[in-house]
């Protein structure tokens, strides 16, 4: 937001305002909805092979489609997948691009990134400068190295680490 030729943050207001000692409590609704909310459904779109789109969809819901784009039938909101090496890097970059030059089919909401490390331990800094340039324009969640994930068992609970990847996609299990 521009402001008298300053740059500042824009400020959004959620909830009652007090108006001061004259103000009046807010009034409560008389009944509460009767329709069950469901969580959103996402559709996992890996951006290059192996990316773990699959593992993501078995762990926390929504559509796996692939390489492709989600189908008529499929949702619309959609999360793209990558590795965190260099070269899954790159492609989730260049989907992203795709993304944003409206490449996409028309009625897809691009939602996030979620990288899933390649490997156990913290990125190298060239990587990791990679990761921060992709934050830059769209949010990104991280998935860690899950040893059993390697071995073909899903049925843990999600890392401990991805709580926002959980409320993000309504995951019915907790995170451990």
């Amino acid at each position: 937001m521009q402001t008298g030729g300053r740059r500042g943050p824009e400020i959004w207001l959620r909830g009652p305002v007090d108006d001061g000692p004259h103000a009046r409590a807010p009034e409560t609704p008389g009944r509460v909805s009767s329709i069950p909310a469901s969580p959103r459904r996402f559709s996992w779109v890996a951006t290059h092979g192996g990316a773990g789109a699959t593992t993501l969809t078995t762990v926390y819901g929504g559509q796996d489609c692939g390489r492709g784009w989600p189908g008529p039938e499929d949702p619309p909101s959609v999360l793209f997948v990558a590795r965190t090496h260099a070269a899954g890097l790159a492609s989730v970059l260049r989907a992203v691009e795709m993304f944003r030059r409206g490449a996409a089919p028309a009625g897809l909401d691009l939602d996030a990134v979620v990288l899933v490390a390649d490997a156990p331990g913290r990125l190298p800094r060239e990587l990791a400068a990679y990761v921060k340039a992709i934050e830059s324009v769209i949010d990104v969640y991280r998935v860690p190295w899950v040893p059993a994930w390697r071995l073909g068992d899903l049925s843990g609970e999600p890392p401990r680490d991805t709580e926002a990847l959980v409320r993000l996609t309504g995951a019915d299990r907790r995170p451990r």
